[in-house]
């Protein structure tokens, strides 16, 4: 009988031991918000090699530029929305670029200018060109990918990278 009790002796420090562990990561955690909130935010990158789509003066406000990236088998588009969004480059703060290839089964994608959305002419799936590429409707599981882009003192644009793997490709890689 006395080794049973031994063993309950342990298992309940073990126990406490491991309590007071996790409260210990509560507490670090909860003095560290700041880190907290930049990694709840931090967005996936693929990268892909920098690349020149257009100067800032080839845009006209909602009107998309069909581009190519990160190759030429890879269609997207380049949009000036009016109003600056999170993540929009320019003087503006308000161009942006997605690709056009649906990210539920690759049908290339319609952009509707009145309600800033591309649609899926396949099964429907919309995505919020002024929210990053976020669906707001349909069968498509993931956000359209979005590409980062730069604008360099002349105006030039470059597509340095995506949000998400592009539609048909197997990897990250060209």
């Amino acid at each position: 009988m006395k080794k049973c009790d031994r063993l309950v002796e342990v298992g309940r420090r073990q126990f406490l031991r491991g309590g007071s562990l996790a409260a210990a990561g509560l507490a670090t955690s909860a003095m560290l918000p700041a880190q907290q909130a930049k990694a709840a935010t931090a967005k996936a990158q693929v990268d892909y090699p920098s690349n020149k789509l257009a100067n800032v003066a080839d845009l006209k406000v909602n009107k998309p530029m069909d581009i190519g990236y990160p190759d030429a088998n890879s269609p997207g588009a380049l949009i000036k929305l009016g109003q600056a969004v999170e993540d929009g480059v320019g003087p503006d703060r308000d161009i942006v670029a997605f690709s056009t290839l649906c990210p539920h089964k690759g049908w290339a994608l319609n952009y509707k200018a009145d309600d800033s959305t591309f649609n899926c002419p396949g099964h429907f799936s919309r995505f919020d060109a002024e929210a990053g590429g976020q669906q707001v409707w349909g069968h498509a599981t993931q956000n359209l990918p979005q590409f980062t882009l730069r604008v360099d003192a002349k105006g030039d644009i470059y597509a340095e990278g995506a949000s998400d793997l592009i539609f048909g490709r197997p990897s990250n890689v060209l």
